[in-house]
């Protein structure tokens, strides 16, 4: 399919299309590169309707079966769901096991959701490289809540707060008293923290924790001027307290909305993203010029045997890049 007929089939929902279309944008093919260009630059004017959340935890805090059984709540509501779950690459084989898909068994059979699990590769910050591309897409496609599952592997998950307009951070009971909740960086981040697993032996111990963060977030410089975050209890697993968190995301987007917040930080991560591609690209075209190529073995020698340091060696190559430039 050329770009414009893949477009075409985007904009009616297809959702064949958008498979292909996301396959398109993910290729390093520099063919492929300029199709996903140009089909990006076709429906960028039918993007921006939707509501971007951004989902990250620990692994093993339930991250997909809160996904399963609040998106099931939203799709009741009449919105179409899509879910990006970005799993993590294994730094040995380069495999992925992409299995959110198996475990949202019951929302991937609903007609009103589409997920879709990519490997993150070497990008870092728990997304993929082309997860804001891939957001687009399925926004033009027709999705009204857009939810980006991160890796979960910690504190340096911040990057999927820089692509969504709400980020919400999963937590276990127990997970700490209101110091250990001090967290720079992901914490401060967080538009909204849940307490998952709250129920039967552990709801005693959720309710603790939540009060210790609901503490915690008072150390903490908000991160929105027309926002406190909040902190809720719920489960997942049978199904408490969704709806009170599908309430907070829709006065949170409401309050923000009002307020043109969510338009501001759209544009700030858009110009973010504009720099982060420009260094990409840069990158990418000094590696591949043959005046450096003739300069990588001999200098990677040097750095690794200690003749040389890191910051020389990069220094020769962009000196010989910049010669035949």
């Amino acid at each position: 399919m050329t770009a414009n007929e893949l477009a075409e089939s985007l904009l009616q929902g297809d959702r064949r299309a958008l498979a292909k279309a996301i396959t398109l944008v993910e290729s390093t093919n520099p063919v492929h590169r300029e199709q996903a260009a140009q089909l990006l630059d076709l429906i960028m004017p039918n993007t921006g309707n939707s509501i971007r959340l951004g989902i990250s935890g620990v692994p093993g805090v339930g991250k997909s079966t809160f996904i399963e059984a609040f998106g099931g709540h939203v799709i009741d509501q009449g919105y179409k769901v899509a879910v990006l779950a970005v799993d993590p690459t294994s730094a040995v084989s380069g495999g992925s096991i992409l299995g959110d898909k198996t475990r949202m068994e019951a929302l991937s059979r609903n007609d009103n959701a589409f997920i879709r699990p990519s490997p993150a590769g070497q990008t870092l910050g728990g997304v993929t490289r082309r997860t804001r591309e891939t957001l687009l897409l399925c926004e033009a496609a027709g999705f009204d809540v857009i939810f980006v599952e991160t890796v979960g592997v910690g504190q340096s998950e911040t990057a999927v707060a820089e692509m969504t307009d709400m980020f919400l951070l999963m937590l276990l009971p127990g997970g700490g008293d209101e110091l250990q909740g001090i967290k720079r960086g992901i914490m401060e981040l967080a538009d909204l923290i849940l307490v998952n697993k709250s129920d039967g032996d552990q709801q005693t111990v959720a309710n603790r924790t939540v009060s210790d963060y609901q503490m915690a977030l008072h150390f903490l410089h908000p991160r929105s001027r027309n926002w406190q975050a909040r902190v809720q209890a719920i489960s997942a697993l049978k199904n408490h307290g969704v709806n009170e968190v599908w309430q907070t995301v829709e006065e949170y987007r409401e309050t923000l909305g009002n307020a043109g917040e969510i338009e501001s930080r759209r544009s700030a991560q858009a110009r973010a993203w504009l720099w982060s591609e420009t260094a990409d690209a840069l990158l990418t075209e000094l590696k591949e010029n043959q005046a450096v190529k003739a300069l990588v073995d001999p200098l990677e020698r040097d750095v690794m045997q200690g003749k040389t340091t890191p910051t020389i060696a990069a220094r020769k190559l962009i000196d010989a890049f910049r010669k035949l430039s």
